[in-house]
């Protein structure tokens, strides 16, 4: 998944201290009293100097970790503690040298991000989970809480196996990749005996959590969206449109296994669309198909790329 905004700092400290003690804690200190400085006086660049300060001290802490041990972090709190601030706890000082390996590692640095953003990717131990949180936070502008509940819910991991690969490769995904499985609907009314009425009653309840299920750039246009086939009225669960790929999407709810019928009605809906509401300009619609039990065996009676199905778990 490709990004303009992201930017790579290498600090010059690491590799210029010479290995003593001292000087290794002297670097430590004056890159955070620079850095101290710089959030007071530059506001419009202390983003930067928090990324490049911490990854610059979290290499200085790593190097000096292997050559004393790991007392010498302690001792290096105290001090700074002492000297500089609060806020250079053990804890802090051992986040950074997570934060300095996670670079090294591979993570992207950008300074579209805070450093309280990497504090919460610097446990994951995926890389390429980790740099998908991070062009997840650049393209919708997380906030560090959206993030969090972003991780706790394994967004990435719900991603099909298919999806992962083309985002480490950097391929283009189509729109039916970024579709979460299971996606995760918020349940008021418990989990047993659900109608397809209440499914979808829970769905507009939090319509925006469901929309972030789908993946990026879904906008709401009705529910219950009257069509006339022949004689008879139809009415599509949901519709949608997602305006990165400019094309709508029939969203079906169902509280069973996927059918047979089920895919030939998503099916009808879609070309109904196609015929009479999306225009000339607009890409053909798309599918989604969301039912309590994904029917592998149903699976194959559909290969046309625009439509899927994925299950749904209550939460």
């Amino acid at each position: 998944m490709k990004n303009s905004h992201l930017t790579c700092f290498r600090g010059s400290a690491i590799s210029s201290c010479c290995g003593d003690n001292m000087d290794f804690y002297n670097n430590i200190k004056e890159l955070l009293i620079d850095n101290e400085l710089t959030k007071r006086v530059k506001d419009y660049s202390k983003n930067k100097s928090d990324l490049t300060t911490y990854y610059d001290v979290g290499g200085l802490i790593k190097k000096a970790g292997k050559k004393y041990g790991e007392a010498i972090v302690k001792k290096y709190s105290e001090q700074l503690t002492k000297e500089v601030g609060k806020g250079y706890t053990v804890s802090a000082l051992k986040r950074m040298r997570q934060f300095y390996m996670v670079i090294q590692k591979g993570a992207t640095l950008s300074h579209l991000l805070s450093y309280s953003h990497y504090v919460e990717l610097v446990v994951l131990d995926d890389i390429n989970a980790i740099n998908y949180y991070i062009n997840a936070v650049i393209s919708n502008k997380l906030t560090v809480r959206n993030l969090r509940k972003r991780i706790k819910n394994k967004e990435y991991e719900r991603l099909d196996e298919d999806t992962r690969n083309k985002i480490v490769s950097n391929d283009d995904l189509e729109l039916v990749d970024t579709v979460k499985n299971p996606i995760l609907i918020r349940s008021t009314i418990g989990v047993d005996n659900i109608s397809e009425k209440m499914l979808q009653r829970l769905v507009l309840e939090n319509l925006n959590e469901f929309l972030d299920e789908l993946g990026d750039g879904y906008s709401y246009v009705k529910n219950e969206y009257k069509i006339k086939i022949g004689d008879s009225y139809n009415y599509i669960d949901l519709l949608l449109f997602n305006y990165i790929y400019n094309a709508f999407v029939v969203v079906e709810l169902k509280v069973t296994e996927l059918k047979k019928e089920h895919i030939g009605q998503t099916l009808v809906y879609m070309n109904y669309i196609d015929e009479h509401v999306k225009s000339i300009n607009q890409n053909k619609t798309i599918g989604i198909i969301i039912v309590k039990i994904d029917n592998k065996f149903v699976m194959h009676y559909y290969k046309e790329g625009r439509m899927i199905s994925r299950e749904y778990e209550l939460i």
